[in-house]
């Protein structure tokens, strides 16, 4: 095969326009999900954090720092890091709105325009970019220059 497969082609009557805004739009979501991942780092070092605090504790209260060992375990072990959340309900509340919502429609903007059919502005970029019959530059996975 010389070309993408057909499901990173585009279909019939799709001008370069639509083309290029559904691209931009998978570009976005592409950052979103980018996004979603730092939460999730946020979520999972914050937690990392608040437990080495238990370590920080001991140590200081073995040091005869009574003071401020109770400072950290009263006012920052546990502590919400936002009023009234903990990371986890950040990452729930992400997910559940923003992010549910733009890859819905997303989603529903390849569906609607060009039959659900993903990356065609990128399909069409590799088209253009890449030198045929060489090695490395093959149109699909399996296939000889």
């Amino acid at each position: 095969m010389t070309g993408p497969d057909e499901r990173h082609q585009r279909p019939d009557g799709l001008d370069d326009t639509t083309v290029q805004a559904l691209g931009k739009l998978s570009e976005a979501l592409e950052t979103v999900e980018r996004v979603r991942g730092h939460l999730y780092s946020m979520h999972q070092l914050t937690g990392t954090a608040d437990f080495m605090l238990d370590e920080a504790v001991s140590l200081f209260m073995q040091a005869g720092h009574v003071e401020t060992a109770e400072r950290i375990q009263q006012e920052l072990i546990g502590r919400n890091v936002i009023p009234g959340h903990w990371t986890f309900q950040i990452v729930e509340a992400y997910d559940d709105g923003y992010y549910t919502e733009f890859r819905e429609l997303e989603r529903d903007a390849r569906e609607k325009l060009a039959q659900g059919r993903r990356h065609l502005y990128e399909a069409e970029l590799k088209e253009q970019r890449r030198t045929r019959g060489r090695a490395g530059h093959e149109a699909l996975p399996g296939y000889s220059a």
